[in-house]
């Protein structure tokens, strides 16, 4: 019987994990081995353990401790790392605001960092005083949080994150699961894109994200993997933080176009950069999307109608609607249901064939 209870339990996390494709209104993609058919049992095999490997381990609220959370009566605490200049925050918190209020959440508690870490700490610690049944936790660093997670572990209250991983914190000690884009697909996403605009030759700048999380780390190694992989041609002559943002994306880029003149494609790791990137280069003369290619990763409309325009080539959408699949893993939580440690969101792309027709998808 136990075996038989675990293997539903599973069974009932990965049916979770695969409402991460709808419930946060993304396309779904389909696999290698569908589209290629049944293959040979060895190559499927390698596929779904590489699958089992990308979703990590499992918790329970039996391992984690704690009461089942009613939504009813329930106070739940959402965390946000940044200031909602950013249009993907925004997309972040309404998403978690309309989702709470969809499932009937009695109290939703939201709280916003603006970029410090240390406020971030305390907005969580303040939660957890206040007496939030669970947690919703957009981290702004993988590592730092420590000191707010132990409070929360320590009144056995549940936590989700969201869009980044923690890397120091403990899975099913300090945290149930983690909800977000596999970052390492979308800079190689980002990458194929800038093979196709450039034909695979030229000099590449990056506008890099914060440090010290894994967006900006796993965005990057897609990339450059990327290309040392397929375009040998494509050179990286530099690369500068912009901190996820427009006005220091703008900053960097002309201090790139002087320092390398000779650069003819930028690589932003999201699009508030790269739109920032944009004005630079059309002071400096240029003309962006012509003389210098640029991709980023996020999916604003801002960006998208710069693809209309012909500024900007290629954007890899980044989901930033959290909200459904958040309620619905902490409803399955709750339940007893053995959740995934990472639970993969499937991301569009945008380019000059789809970018006008996808216009009112883009957050």
């Amino acid at each position: 019987m136990r075996g038989r209870t675990r293997n539903a339990r599973l069974s009932a996390a990965l049916a979770v994990t695969a409402l991460a494709f709808s419930a946060c209104g993304a396309e779904e993609e389909t696999s290698s081995s569908q589209n290629e058919g049944s293959g040979s049992a060895a190559s499927n095999e390698a596929a779904q353990q590489k699958v089992q490997e990308q979703l990590g381990g499992t918790c329970t609220l039996e391992q984690y401790g704690g009461q089942p959370v009613d939504m009813a009566s329930a106070t739940v605490g959402f965390s946000q790392s940044e200031k909602e200049a950013n249009p993907f925050r925004v997309a972040e918190t309404q998403s978690i605001r309309d989702e709470a209020k969809k499932v009937g959440v009695k109290r939703l508690i939201v709280t916003n960092a603006n970029s410090q870490l240390s406020k971030q700490i305390s907005d969580i610690q303040d939660l957890v005083a206040r007496g939030v049944d669970a947690l919703i936790v957009a981290p702004l660093n993988s590592e730092g949080l420590e000191p707010a997670l132990a409070a929360a572990r320590k009144r056995d209250v549940p936590v989700i994150t969201v869009d980044r991983k923690l890397t120091g914190p403990e899975h099913c000690k300090d945290w149930v699961t983690f909800i977000g884009s596999d970052f390492v697909e979308q800079g190689k996403r980002a990458a194929d894109a800038m093979i196709k605009a450039t034909g695979g030759k030229g000099n590449v700048a990056i506008l890099l994200g914060s440090s010290g999380n894994n967006v900006t780390e796993d965005r990057n190694k897609g990339f450059l993997d990327q290309i040392k992989a397929k375009a040998p041609g494509l050179k990286v002559v530099a690369q500068q933080t912009g901190e996820f943002l427009r006005e220091k994306g703008q900053s960097v880029t002309e201090q790139l176009i002087q320092s390398n003149p000779d650069i003819s494609a930028i690589y932003a790791h999201n699009d508030e950069m790269a739109l920032g990137a944009l004005v630079a280069l059309r002071s400096a003369g240029k003309d962006p999307g012509q003389d210098v290619k640029v991709v980023s990763v996020d999916g604003t409309r801002n960006a998208v109608r710069a693809i209309v325009r012909g500024d900007m080539n290629a954007v890899i959408e980044s989901n930033p609607r959290f909200g459904p699949l958040a309620f619905k893993t902490l409803a399955a939580f709750s339940g007893g249901d053995e959740i995934r440690e990472n639970t993969v969101i499937s991301d569009r792309a945008y380019d000059e064939a789809n970018a006008k027709q996808s216009l009112a998808s883009a957050y």
